[in-house]
């Protein structure tokens, strides 16, 4: 791979969701957008080995963009039409310079990602294809990666992004982020997606890199514009403050090589204190508003208790193991539950944990899930079977679609073969 190439896609992992938000203000249809952007990246690819890449990359690919979208709308016979439309609502957007783009950027109020996300967040689509819509057009995450976040077939989620675009554009939705009712009727989903991003960049689901900070960086963004939106959302405080102790360990995730650092391992002295400071912070604000914690809420507060622990001994099992079930009543999944084995483990012995294990193990959606197999050899590595672990671990490295976490479960199969 040449190093234009490589500049290319680093490039593209930065600038792609920008470029599809601004350009979907620009001609109203995530769809087209997403078109445009493409044909942008393909210039790219043809014209940067050659000349180099420009001084503003993401400039540049916005400006290619612009030109190809008004040269679609002239071989349409609506340009004029369009851009008497688009001038009044954006301000004569085609006519906007470099410096004009980067301070739309810079605009949080309207914010173009946010309301890229909640133009993929319309009622109109199913919740499906909200969250893949999402991840799609503002994660750049490819179809593979979004059915892992999904634990879907990759046809079916193919099938979601084509018909969440079709309906976008046939009921013609328009761009923007939504007030009042409108906005508390999207909220769930949108703190879904963002979550769903932020987990895509603090454990990648597939390829050589463990952690994706670009990820975790815009959703993490992205939940505190919300927060300042919302302010009496307590979920969206929850969210934030979970996204924010999450964000803390990253440093300590990962040894100097790259390969991961399992919690109970990391050098809890590497953690960031302002990152734990802000979400406790954010916690604070969610459990200081009526009502019980939500499902982000309590994630937090489970977050909060390792932040809490200097030594990983000093950890409260028990109270993470009660958040577990309290979240397990209010938003039930096999994946809460496969988490829920991990606490009941670690606070009364992994024969609880791996009694919790056969209850969930023959649920469908968790049959090429990695980290069952990778749960159930940890807790028979504690039970002193090491033979049974290894199994375990070599099983859950066949599933392992991350380099990297196939690496360190190989490595933990052999420490037992």
């Amino acid at each position: 791979m040449s190093d234009a190439t490589r500049a290319i896609e680093a490039v593209w992992r930065i600038e792609s969701a920008r470029l599809v938000a601004g350009l979907a203000r620009m001609v109203g249809d995530v769809g087209l957008a997403e078109d445009l952007a493409q044909d942008a990246l393909v210039a790219a690819l043809e014209k940067w080995p050659e000349a180099g890449v420009p001084e503003n990359p993401g400039a540049w690919l916005m400006a290619t963009a612009k030109n190809r979208a008004i040269d679609r709308l002239r071989r349409e016979k609506t340009y004029q039409r369009k851009r008497e439309e688009v001038a009044r609502e954006t301000g004569a957007m085609f006519a906007m310079e470099r410096s004009d783009f980067e301070a739309a950027a810079e605009d949080e109020i309207g914010d173009d990602l946010l309301a890229l996300i909640f133009t993929c967040c319309h009622p109109l689509l199913s919740r499906e294809a909200r969250v893949a819509l999402t991840l799609r057009l503002l994660g750049g995450l490819t179809t593979p990666e979004i059915a892992r976040a999904f634990l879907a077939p990759e046809p079916t989620v193919a099938q979601r992004l084509v018909r969440a675009k079709r309906t976008l554009r046939d009921a013609k939705v328009p761009f923007e982020v939504p007030r009042g009712a409108e906005l508390a009727e999207r909220l769930p989903s949108v703190l879904e997606v963002i979550y769903l991003v932020f987990n895509e960049g603090y454990a990648a689901s597939a390829g050589e890199d463990w952690i994706r900070t670009d990820l975790c960086e815009e959703a993490l963004r992205l939940g505190r514009i919300l927060a300042e939106l919302a302010p009496a959302e307590p979920e969206v405080h929850g969210l934030v403050a979970l996204m924010e102790i999450q964000a803390s360990r990253s440093a300590a995730r990962r040894g100097p090589d790259g390969a991961p650092v399992l919690l109970l391992d990391q050098d809890r002295g590497r953690w960031d204190p302002l990152l734990v400071v802000r979400g406790r912070r954010a916690l604070e604000r969610a459990e200081a508003l009526p009502g019980p914690l939500g499902p982000y809420g309590l994630q937090a507060a489970i977050a909060a208790c390792h932040a809490q622990a200097i030594r990983p001994e000093e950890t409260d099992w028990v109270r993470i193991a009660a958040l577990y079930e309290a979240l397990a009543q209010v938003a039930p999944s096999p994946v809460v539950e496969l988490n829920r084995a991990v606490a009941l483990g670690m606070a009364f012995g992994p024969e609880a944990g791996l009694e919790l294990l056969t209850q969930i193990e023959d649920d469908p959606s968790l049959a090429q899930y990695h980290l069952l197999p990778s749960v159930r050899g940890d807790l028979l590595e504690k039970a002193g079977r090491p033979e049974e672990a290894a199994a375990e671990f070599r099983k859950a490295a066949t599933l392992a679609t991350n380099d990297r976490e196939k690496d360190l479960l190989l490595q933990r199969a052999e420490g037992h073969g």
